[in-house]
């Protein structure tokens, strides 16, 4: 029976993958987005008098095996360790060394000082306004401060988009990833009025990012030491998963951020070994493909969990505080990227003030907002009421941000680049 279900549940995963996918090709709707409402609905279907039929058969057995598989991973952070390293060595294998010296400054920026910045508006704003307490507020802001880009490259995608405005917010998604977590990390450990100074805090997290570079330097450099003693697709390849999880697991081991040790190996990977003559042109093209196919994997997962996540019925009973909790956040947003972007160059010119609105609207939020909610969870630091009034606001922004500003992103970037010539500079 044990099986059987196992069997079941994978097959009507692969069966939403292959769904999503189509209806994101036949309507031009970004398969992530499309994954959240798939997630949703099937979680509200075996709820739903479907009779007794095949179809609810099966809904009523793979949709609490699914869901409890993604409790387990989400509890003892095997998300954040198993999905998103694939997701951000994928993205950083593919930004270029012209594109990444051009925008890494105000990328860096963004992910830092802007995370803080905005860290700092959006709790004030919901402590002040919707009046809960300060430490809830700060650990909201904290907890849904990552952006995440995979949806907005979607959006791009079916349009003419300057590759450095692309490599701008890949690369700060990437990094604002690690900065979150440090930030989260920092404020569970202070829980219990043992707040730490900022002075440990910034030593904290420059520890997390110079020991989490040097790792993914050093780990990518082994490999492609490796890669040119040898010529076989299914080694090289298999060296580069190695190589992924290595690098993660030995930053996470000496208490590094893995995150940035990822981001590191794959912009080293995707600028020295795959442009040197470490790999030849089929082996390129066998990695490419197969990073290609474990990104929409972990997209699949990720997505499909904020569905799974996603309740209607705390939607509509937290309407307000919701609300509050998103416009906090996009008011949040654009105090960190209009100040930044207008005070940065990319090539030497001036960023273009359409560039900052799409950022501002391209701070779309993801799965690692909901995966340190469950961390957070998991921990018993923070109990009911608190801990519900923070579940509500999360999945209601991450929710908001998917449906309100990917729309808003879509047509505005065609208005301003879809007539435009293709740019690469």
């Amino acid at each position: 029976m044990i099986d059987a279900t196992i069997e079941i549940a994978l097959t009507f995963f692969l069966m939403l993958m292959v769904l999503s996918q189509l209806i994101s090709i036949k309507f031009r709707i970004p398969y992530t987005l499309v994954l959240v409402f798939i997630g949703i609905a099937v979680t509200i279907l075996p709820l739903a008098a479907l009779g007794n039929n095949p179809v609810s058969e099966i809904l009523q057995v793979s949709v609490p095996w699914i869901r409890s598989i993604y409790s387990q991973m989400v509890g003892t952070g095997l998300f954040v360790g198993l999905i998103v390293p694939p997701l951000l060595f994928e993205a950083m294998m593919h930004i270029k060394r012209r594109e990444l010296s051009a925008v890494i400054r105000p990328s860096f920026i963004l992910a830092t000082v802007g995370v803080l910045l905005s860290t700092a508006v959006a709790s004030i704003v919901i402590w002040k306004v919707a009046g809960i307490p300060l430490s809830i507020a700060l650990l909201f802001a904290v907890i849904i401060s990552p952006t995440d880009t995979i949806t907005v490259l979607q959006v791009f995608r079916h349009m003419r988009v300057p590759a450095k405005l692309s490599t701008l917010m890949d690369l700060e998604a990437s990094l604002n990833d690690a900065t979150a977590i440090v930030l989260f990390t920092i404020l569970l450990s202070s829980v219990g009025l043992q707040y730490s100074s900022i002075f440990n805090g910034a030593e904290f997290f420059l520890y997390n990012f110079i020991a989490g570079t040097a790792i993914g330097l050093t780990v990518a450099w082994l490999a492609k030491k490796i890669h040119s003693r040898v010529n076989d697709k299914l080694a090289e390849t298999t060296l580069t998963i190695a190589a992924v999880y290595g690098t993660y697991v030995l930053a996470t081991g000496i208490g590094a951020s893995g995150l940035i040790a990822v981001t590191v190996a794959g912009l080293y990977f995707g600028n020295s070994t795959m442009d040197g003559k470490a790999i030849s042109k089929p082996v390129k093209q066998s990695i490419l493909s197969f990073w290609e196919i474990a990104a929409f994997v972990g997209n699949t997962v990720a997505f499909l969990f904020i569905g799974f996540e996603t309740s209607l019925v705390i939607f509509f009973q937290a309407a307000g505080l919701i609300l509050i909790a998103y416009l906090s956040t996009m008011l949040a947003r654009a105090v960190a990227v209009y100040p930044t972007l207008a005070l940065s160059k990319v090539a030497d010119k001036k960023i273009p003030f359409s560039w900052s609105n799409i950022a501002t609207l391209g701070g779309v939020r993801g799965a690692l907002s909901i995966a340190l909610l469950a961390t957070l969870a998991s921990t018993a630091t923070i109990r009911n009421p608190e801990m519900s009034t923070l579940t509500a606001m999360v999945l209601g922004v991450v929710f908001l941000s998917l449906v309100v500003q990917v729309p808003l992103l879509s047509n505005y970037a065609k208005r301003i680049f879809e007539r435009q010539k293709p740019k690469h500079a």
